[in-house]
């Protein structure tokens, strides 16, 4: 018996295996490199030490003014608007949504981007698909003024269906130490200064699929009158970046707070920057309404409370100053064609941090 074990036969040789009988292909990955390695490239700050393809990115923080610094990063992925990207084999606009959720993310601490890292896993990598991907958060991190540092291409063959992907990434910012913006200081009476959103950006979309596919079985190439656009579109309108209106306020003006509106919506992210026993009073009449969320109430038959805990409704930042400074604000603003809103303002209360008022909330 241990004879026959350990005989091999002609006849039962095997094939000589190698990784891309296994589903993974050096080949493409190197080629996808090559496709991406000039939108990277345009993203180098001076600080930028080395060129693509190392095994670290390197950033030199020698040149800094910064008097305390402090380095401030932020990490999130795009969630399952994905999906809505890979059924309608639109990849161009995902990237600026996973950068934005990471860059605001650290903005509102202060802090000016510095870098960005993406990670990308794949089923089965396809070069044009991925430089597609990649393509967007270049344009993301040049518009935002960070590099893209260096990122990571995961082939994922049998975990991931051929098509399917996943997009993460991670920013980080510099601030200065006595500059951090923590919301310590706000007070009673201090202004609320919204920025508008570009729609609904990275939130909320298990809703919005639910309601779209489920309830209204419709197509993401369907035309909606109200939207001058097929739903697709209007769903995959990318999350908007706040570096270039923001960080000008932020270094101008004494900033108190700020409120970057994702997941939670105004309900759970406005409380993350309120010292105790401070809440808020925003009145939803004070910026236009962006006709995707009243279609999606709509469609969905959504209580209002709920759709302001899911979605931004429209203002995707949210920046907190003191009442004898919001004027020159939004002057600041206005004089570089940046559109804001005075939207609501601080309270004391031992009840309700957030308080909405007007249109639907009128009692």
């Amino acid at each position: 018996m241990r004879k026959e074990k350990n005989m091999h036969s002609k006849e039962n040789a095997k094939e000589s295996l190698t990784y891309a009988a296994a589903g993974v292909d050096i080949d493409a990955g190197n080629k996808a490199v090559e496709l991406m390695k000039d939108s990277v490239k345009a993203t180098y700050r001076p600080e930028v030490l080395g060129d693509l393809g190392g095994f670290g990115g390197l950033f030199s923080l020698m040149n800094s003014s910064v008097k305390n610094p402090v380095l401030v990063s932020g990490t999130d992925g795009v969630g399952t608007k994905l999906r809505l990207a890979i059924m309608m084999d639109k990849h161009d606009t995902v990237g600026q949504d996973c950068v934005a959720m990471s860059i605001n993310d650290i903005l509102v601490q202060g802090a000016e981007p510095l870098f960005f890292l993406d990670y990308i896993a794949v089923g089965k990598l396809n070069p044009e698909q991925v430089a597609s991907i990649v393509k967007g958060v270049a344009q993301a991190c040049s518009e935002s003024g960070c590099a893209l540092l260096g990122g990571e291409t995961a082939e994922m063959a049998g975990f991931y269906g051929d098509g399917d992907y996943d997009l993460a990434g991670f920013g980080v910012g510099l601030a200065d130490r006595e500059k951090l913006i923590t919301g310590e200081t706000i007070k009673e009476g201090d202004v609320l200064i919204g920025l508008p959103s570009t729609g609904v950006h990275s939130n909320g979309f298990s809703l919005v699929r639910k309601i779209v596919f489920d309830r209204m079985k419709m197509k993401l190439t369907d035309y909606v009158g109200e939207l001058g656009m097929s739903i697709g579109e209007c769903l995959l309108t990318p999350t908007r970046l706040y570096p270039r209106p923001c960080l000008p306020v932020i270094r101008e003006f004494d900033v108190k707070g700020m409120v970057h509106i994702t997941g939670g919506g105004f309900y759970e992210n406005i409380p993350r920057v309120l010292p105790k026993g401070i809440g808020v009073e925003v009145d939803v009449t004070t910026w236009p309404q962006l006709p995707v969320f009243g279609l999606l109430q709509k469609w969905g038959n959504v209580d209002w409370p709920e759709m302001y805990r899911t979605f931004n409704m429209g203002i995707g930042m949210i920046m907190i100053v003191d009442k004898d400074d919001a004027p020159a604000v939004m002057k600041n603003l206005e004089d570089r064609h940046e559109q804001a809103y005075v939207i609501g303002k601080t309270v004391k209360t031992d009840g309700d941090r957030v308080v909405l008022k007007g249109g639907v909330f009128n009692d």
